[in-house]
């Protein structure tokens, strides 16, 4: 079954009402790598209750539609589905405890013929109590063996490398062994990071680490490296996802100022791999 660019436009999303506690906040920042050195004060912040902080990239999981894509209606095959870019604009730090609410919609969707398709989302998170927006959420998914479906829209445009001259900062954090058993508690129950039997048919050797969880890590890194760990000075971050991460994995955010704007990778050390790329972010 081809892939329906119209239908999978349509997609009847359901509206989303997520309401979390402190302890959900706390689970997230533990599966994203914070209290890993639990005698490092700023990280105790995210990850034991009182006077407790939010990990800035916490919005990406919040009110989120789930697998969606796991519809039998759509016929699409989730399987080989890869997260490829995310992004979140971010309007200011949240509350350890709180309820927001949004609702998913399609945006972009490519025909790369024997490379698959890209799937590209947006979500406007909101308040539930003063209605003010705290975030939006946006990625594309590649869906590796939905291509060829002839028809879609025109790929975005490319986002911008990183400069070519030496990085100015750099940050190491690690991942654990349980890093995706741990993330995946925290809204994400997609067996890719779990099942090996699953990461061997959507053809990895072992389950991988969540895009989304990467994608905390090098929150963290910013805001170690550049925010003094200050969830409200962070208001953009984007990243391409180019290689999955092992849990295990050390990873190394290298960092270039350009005033506000922040330019980012973050790669595997112990492979040399690079798991991010073309990572902006605004830090004020």
């Amino acid at each position: 079954m081809a892939l329906d660019p119209a239908a999978v436009r349509a997609y009847p999303f359901a509206d989303v009402e997520h309401a979390y506690t402190a302890d959900d906040a706390i689970l997230y920042a533990l599966g994203a790598g914070y209290g890993l050195d639990p005698l490092d004060a700023e990280q105790l912040r995210f990850v034991v209750e009182g006077d407790q902080r939010v990990a800035p990239t916490y919005p990406a999981v919040l009110a989120s539609p789930g697998l969606w894509a796991r519809d039998p209606a759509l016929g699409l095959d989730w399987v080989r589905l890869l997260h490829a870019d995310q992004e979140l604009e971010l309007r200011g730090a949240l509350p350890a405890t709180g309820a927001v609410a949004a609702r998913t919609r399609v945006t972009r969707i490519v025909d790369r013929g024997e490379k698959g398709a890209w799937v590209s989302t947006e979500r406007e998170i909101r308040d539930v109590a003063s209605g003010a927006v705290v975030a939006v959420a946006r990625a594309t998914s590649v869906l590796r063996g939905d291509g060829g479906f002839g028809g879609g829209d025109d790929p975005a445009p490319a986002p911008a490398p990183v400069p070519e001259r030496p990085h100015d900062l750099a940050v190491d954090l690690p991942t654990s062994l349980q890093s995706a058993l741990v993330y995946r508690l925290s809204g994400d129950r997609n067996p890719l990071h779990a099942d090996p039997a699953i990461a061997r048919a959507a053809g990895f050797s072992a389950p991988i680490l969540h895009g989304l969880c990467t994608f905390a890590v090098a929150g963290h890194a910013l805001l170690r490296g550049l925010c003094g760990y200050d969830p409200a000075r962070l208001q953009r971050i984007f990243a391409r996802f180019s290689a999955p991460v092992v849990p295990g994995d050390t990873l190394r955010t290298e960092l270039w100022r350009e005033g506000e704007v922040v330019r980012f990778r973050t790669r595997a050390l112990e492979r040399d791999a690079l798991v991010l790329t073309h990572g902006t972010a605004v830090v004020r």
